[in-house]
């Protein structure tokens, strides 16, 4: 439900909040947060709230380091874990400076200004995210181990699969926060889970998956095993992928499903680094139904870009490469970006593949385009793509990169 800042503060005094959680992101997409007290709500709204920049991955902010964060009313919601007596609330935010201006480095607002850019040129965005994520047994101390918490395979179920609970707990939490869950099922991988929640705008989204992952890690937590996103906590065994799913509203034609691909398929090396931002996430290419090549095909899994088989209105395009350690506000800002260049200036995609390329031989596969297969290389695409420069500031660059 969306409110207002007036709204909020009667909200909060009916409902017996007594903790405000102000949230917000560094570069990498790691939740951080700055609790209040309810009689600091109404100044949150008006003023913001200090916090010490510098102090922040990324931020780059050492001589000023003084930074605002001032809440979006329209994202309040209750942590459901939390106690129903004397509740507590979050709120993402916008990180400012304290005359108001935009932090230039939040990448919240970076997709926010991706998002108006494609709604001047007439265009709408919905994005839907699949993410796979580990469990593992945790020591006597709470902490992760090696062992994983069971050793099933691809949808199997109890008693094999020991994660059904955790993923209830988990969808049932997240429908509490309004996020609705399309489906979950144990993965491939001895311990590994899938939850896909549905399609929304892009901010609703990537709000959607920083939440995500923080309700994963409490709920996993509260079951006493822990959660892993990394993209390859287990060698030789399936990593963990974030594969986003891509729509533009009154374009899902077959002809503009070309466009769309084009795009996404002429920047993908550019931004790999920033899909795929750790050195593991280079391991997982090329293995276990994770892509290698720069190549698309109809509902073909073994391809970097797919059209899942779907009705008219709910076609669209599936990305297979990024991995839950992105940022996702950073990555659907590229994204849109890239797939924005390709319906305006109508880039064809090369020729659909269709063959299992994780079969291929070496012949079939010559000439094929490669993503960037190690992180170094990664990192030089993006620093000399003018298409990453100017779409995103330095700052942001010479962290990923350098």
């Amino acid at each position: 439900m969306k409110y207002s800042p007036d709204e909020i503060m009667q909200f909060i005094t009916e409902e017996d909040v007594k903790f405000i959680r102000l949230a917000f992101c560094d570069i990498y997409g790691n939740q951080k947060n700055v609790s209040i007290m309810p009689n600091e709500i109404e100044k949150a709204f008006k003023y913001g709230v200090s916090i010490d920049a510098s102090a922040v991955t990324g931020c780059n902010c050492e001589v000023h380091s003084d930074l605002f964060l001032r809440p979006d009313a329209s994202t309040i919601c209750v942590l459901p874990w939390r106690p129903e007596h004397g509740k507590v609330v979050r709120m993402f935010c916008d990180i400012t400076y304290q005359n108001g201006d935009i932090f230039e480095l939040d990448a919240r607002n970076i997709l926010k200004k991706a998002i108006k850019d494609a709604k001047e040129k007439g265009y709408s965005f919905k994005f839907g995210t699949e993410m796979e994520f580990y469990l593992f047994e945790a020591d006597e101390k709470g902490n992760k181990t090696d062992i994983p918490f069971d050793n099933a395979g691809y949808m199997d179920i109890a008693p094999a699969d020991k994660g059904e609970n955790v993923r209830r707990d988990i969808c049932l939490t997240l429908e509490k926060m309004g996020i609705e869950s399309e489906g979950s099922h144990h993965q491939t991988g001895p311990g590994q889970n899938e939850i896909d929640f549905k399609y929304s705008d892009p901010l609703t989204c990537a709000d959607n998956a920083i939440t995500f992952k923080y309700v994963v890690n409490t709920i996993s937590a509260r079951h006493g095993v822990c959660a892993d996103f990394s993209p390859k906590p287990i060698a030789d065994n399936p990593g963990n992928g974030m594969h986003i799913n891509i729509s533009v509203d009154g374009q899902m034609t077959d002809e503009n499903i070309k466009y769309i691909i084009g795009g996404m398929l002429d920047r993908i090396s550019d931004i790999t680094v920033f899909l795929n931002r750790v050195e593991d996430s280079y391991t997982r290419f090329g293995t276990f139904k994770a892509p290698k090549f720069i190549s698309w095909s109809k509902e073909n899994r073994s391809q970097l870009v797919r059209v899942p088989a779907a009705p008219t209105l709910n076609k669209r395009v599936e990305l297979r490469s990024p991995d839950p350690m992105a940022n996702p506000y950073v990555a659907y800002s590229l994204l849109i970006y890239a797939v924005l260049e390709g319906v305006l200036n109508k880039k064809e995609p090369e020729q659909a593949i269709d063959k299992d390329l994780f079969c291929a031989s070496e012949q079939e596969t010559k000439g094929l385009k490669t993503l960037p297969l190690d992180l170094d290389s990664a990192k030089n695409k993006a620093l000399n793509s003018d298409f990453v420069k100017k779409y995103l500031p330095s700052a942001i660059i010479e962290n990923y990169c350098k």
